[in-house]
């Protein structure tokens, strides 16, 4: 005899379909580097390596120059008899392959390679006819397992007039991404990342520590990812002692004015200074600097347990209003995100504001353009920031699975916007920015699913599947859980992962694991199919205890939703629906409403799950 509870069991394990898997995944989950449960396998690993640069940086000169050297470890078990390197400013090569269209002022000759090194032995260096931004190197001796190699380069390139994440701001400000050769991604599922940088989606990258040396003129000021380690050597005493006066206040300290700058004398005036940093356990390592830009800096207690504070600088010119308000907004973002969500405490010493025109995220600093529009531009910075969880604070292939950091950064930017605005005015910017283009545009590139790797999507295909439908797919996760189940597993995901790359499986996994639910019939609805939403109140049916809504899916997608039900006798109830209404069947529901009154009229209404067609979404008897 079958107990009601095993047969209830049966039922909803055949249900609980596994989700799809490329035939490279499954082999990593075969080899135990990832595990079924969600936690990285007992034989998981991955490389890293030591970055000691030197870069120089002379405006209104464009050429920069750099010199490095690498100790690149080997962890995992395979044999490499190559590496291969990153040399993504050759994007900005003619005839390299990227998104959109470029203007001449965009162009330049690349990264050239003046001397390379393996070991201390000079080799030399094999230039492609045709630009590509990531190349093979021959070792002279194969890189064994658990073993190690030294790689030095020495390398210039002319910075770009026009571009958007990196190059130049003005002709004495710059801001310098992706300008150093690196040894790109080895891991356990895919091998060595060989994808081409083309401008649109982003980057995946191993997790280094770095020294860092800036050399620039006298009285040009350098911000960069990690801690200052010669802010005596650099600056004068009076300014060295307001830094140092910042990272212990909440109150916002200018630390440089226009007046100072227009006196020359903020920094030593050696003709030529070397700013040197460091910074460990990162994936990147970034800069900028200029001879004409103030500087605002503040902290904020960032963990509550430890009384850890993170410093908050901003770098922009005088006449950019929202810039003045970075600091302060930034103090607020640190803290909020410590301790609401993700609720992970902010996991560096700094975060450095700079205006630019990327609005775009680097490990420690932001690169942001301007905008008279204050709110919008908290916004934006508030995004920017987020991307610290997602990517950095775990090293997500962004190239390939760019819903994992850009939906999360979505989602936070909501949750945080709630708090700094009312929830009503947070939630139409998110439909507006973030929903209504993908909710109302009917073609077939909005429906692809949102596990596709972004390295093969353009357009709005890249854009809503990265930002607002993985977002909106989080957000339904969270309804469907709860706040506090929804809190403990994505804890538990970012501990496992922290420091680690995970794929989306390993987030799938790790959440059914936390949860202790199988929550495949949800990834694979929201993730893996070509769904929407479309919800529609097809017919209601009076019954003895009160009345029987039906409910049709029709765009597909397990979203949450209210019904708002209007009485003859004027009074009004909500009854929210979590997506977990869909679990049995994804294409109809029946809703049992219990009351003696009658129903005037019942509205479904999605909020920020936006509806494809609203005109079936209201039923009257």
């Amino acid at each position: 005899m079958f107990s009601a509870s095993l047969i209830l069991a049966l039922c909803y394990s055949s249900r609980a379909q596994s989700l799809y898997m490329p035939r490279n995944i499954k082999a990593a989950y075969e080899k135990n580097t990832r595990s079924m449960d969600g936690k990285p396998g007992k034989n998981y690993w991955q490389n890293s390596g030591r970055y000691d640069i030197t870069v120089t940086a002379l405006p209104p000169d464009r050429t920069v120059r750099g010199t490095e050297r690498i100790v690149y470890t080997n962890n995992s078990q395979d044999t490499l008899r190559r590496v291969v390197i990153r040399l993504i400013l050759n994007i900005h090569k003619p005839g390299a392959a990227r998104t959109g269209p470029t203007g001449p002022d965009y162009l330049t000759d690349g990264i050239q390679i003046d001397a390379f090194t393996e070991n201390g032995a000079a080799k030399p260096w094999r230039s492609i006819r045709f630009p590509v931004t990531a190349q093979y190197v021959t070792l002279s001796k194969p890189l064994m397992p658990h073993d190690s190699v030294q790689l030095g380069f020495d390398w210039h390139y002319q910075i770009s007039l026009q571009s958007n994440r990196e190059g130049m701001i003005d002709s004495t400000t710059y801001y310098l991404a992706y300008f150093y050769p690196r040894v790109s991604v080895y891991d356990d599922y895919n091998g060595w990342d060989m994808l081409t940088f083309t401008d649109q989606q982003e980057f995946y990258n191993d997790f280094n520590d770095y020294t860092l040396t800036v050399n620039a003129p006298a009285n040009y000021i350098v911000w960069a990812t990690g801690d200052l380690q010669n802010a005596n050597e650099v600056l004068q005493p009076e300014f060295e002692k307001k830094l140092t006066q910042s990272m212990q206040t909440d109150s916002v300290i200018h630390i440089v004015s226009a007046k100072d700058l227009s006196a020359k004398d903020v920094t030593a005036q050696s003709s030529r200074l070397s700013w040197k940093w460091k910074a460990n356990a990162l994936s990147d390592v970034t800069l900028g600097l200029s001879d004409h830009y103030v500087w605002d800096a503040s902290s904020v207690q960032v963990d509550d347990a430890t009384r850890r504070r993170a410093s908050t600088q901003a770098a922009f010119k005088d006449n950019a209003k929202d810039f003045h308000l970075s600091v302060k907004n930034a103090n607020y973002a640190l803290r909020w995100f410590s301790r609401n969500w993700p609720g992970v405490p902010y996991p560096y010493s700094k975060m450095t504001a700079f205006q630019g025109f990327a609005d775009m995220e680097y490990p420690m600093m932001v690169n942001d353009a301007s905008t008279p529009n204050l709110s919008f531009a908290r916004l934006v910075q508030d995004h920017e920031i987020a991307h610290t969880y997602f990517p950095f604070y775990m090293g997500v292939n962004e190239s390939r699975y760019a819903f994992m950091d850009e939906g999360w950064a979505t989602t936070l930017e909501l949750l945080i916007g709630r708090s700094e605005m009312d929830s009503a005015t947070a939630d139409n910017i998110y439909k507006q920015f973030r929903v209504t283009s993908w909710i109302n545009d009917p073609t077939a590139e909005e429906d692809i699913p949102i596990i596709t790797p972004a390295n093969v999507l353009n357009g709005e295909a890249f854009g809503d599947n990265a930002y607002g439908k993985a977002s909106l797919g989080y957000f339904a996760l969270k309804d469907l859980l709860g706040d506090q189940l929804f809190g403990n597993c994505l804890h538990e995901y970012m501990s496992r992962w922290h420091g680690k790359h995970p794929m989306p499986w390993d987030f799938f996994y790790s959440f059914n694991d936390a949860s202790g639910k199988n929550l495949n019939w949800f990834w694979s609805n929201w993730f893996f199919s070509n769904g929407y939403i479309d919800f529609a109140l097809k017919s209601g049916t009076k019954t003895a205890t009160g009345y029987t809504l039906n409910v049709q899916n029709l765009g597909g997608f397990v979203a949450p939703f209210d019904l708002q039900i209007k009485y003859e006798d004027g009074t009004v109830q909500t009854r929210h629906q979590t997506p977990a209404l869909w679990q049995e069947d994804e294409k109809s529901a029946s809703i049992e409403i219990i009351t003696d009154k009658k129903i005037q009229s019942v509205k479904l209404d999605g909020g920020i799950f936006m509806d494809a067609d609203l005109s079936n979404n209201v039923w009257k008897p």
